[in-house]
């Protein structure tokens, strides 16, 4: 279960904004990814959420589900991690007029799952240096019909991932979203200033569309 009580939000007055929900990565927490705001669109409330697991000692910070063992980077933990956020998005952000996610790593995967689990929920998702996760679920074929917006960026020097991960999400997700994105050359498990500036052009894009709903 998420704790409400650690999100982060910037500005403080968030009523009737579009919202974008911030997803950080293994080992970090919800500080993590809130310095991203400068480098977003103006009129967004920003909610940084912090993942309801802790990762084994000594790794500091959150983790949305266990890496780590047989039983790493299961379907399962992803899709319990997804729900567990839908579960936060229904108590705390129920009223937004538009939401979208923008997951690092970790929480790339859990965005992308949550969007699976709840296409009509989201306006567009981020997901940076992360993946999909492999399995069929039920809400799959609408996706495929919506083709919801998704961007998914990631560098050309990024070991973190495993590359069957990379592999089926790159054939996954033309087949199931609108897919923009990029693959930034030298880049690492991490996000470049670039990266940004093409996140914010997407971002930009997602508000657009709000205004004219």
């Amino acid at each position: 279960m998420i704790d409400d009580s650690a999100t982060l939000w910037a500005p403080g007055d968030r009523d009737g904004r579009p919202l974008l929900v911030l997803l950080h990565g293994y080992g970090a927490d919800e500080h993590d990814l809130l310095g991203l705001a400068g480098y977003l669109p103006a009129g967004i409330a920003v909610a940084s959420v912090a993942a309801p697991l802790a990762p084994p000692f000594p790794m500091p910070g959150r983790s949305w589900y266990p890496i780590e063992g047989l039983d790493g980077r299961s379907a399962d933990a992803v899709t319990a991690a997804a729900r567990a956020l839908l579960g936060w998005l229904d108590a705390a952000a129920a009223d937004a007029p538009s939401v979208a996610l923008l997951g690092f790593s970790q929480g790339a995967a859990v965005s992308l799952q949550a969007l699976r689990l709840a296409p009509e929920r989201f306006g567009a998702v981020v997901a940076l240096s992360g993946y999909a996760t492999p399995g069929e679920l039920p809400r799959d074929e609408a996706l495929r019909a919506s083709r919801p917006v998704v961007f998914w960026g990631r560098g050309s020097a990024d070991d973190v991932i495993p590359p069957a991960l990379i592999a089926h999400t790159s054939q996954w997700l033309p087949d199931h979203a609108d897919l923009s994105g990029r693959v930034y050359t030298g880049l690492t498990h991490s996000i470049s200033e670039e990266e940004l500036g093409d996140v914010h052009r997407f971002l930009t894009d997602w508000l657009d569309r709000v205004a004219q709903s």
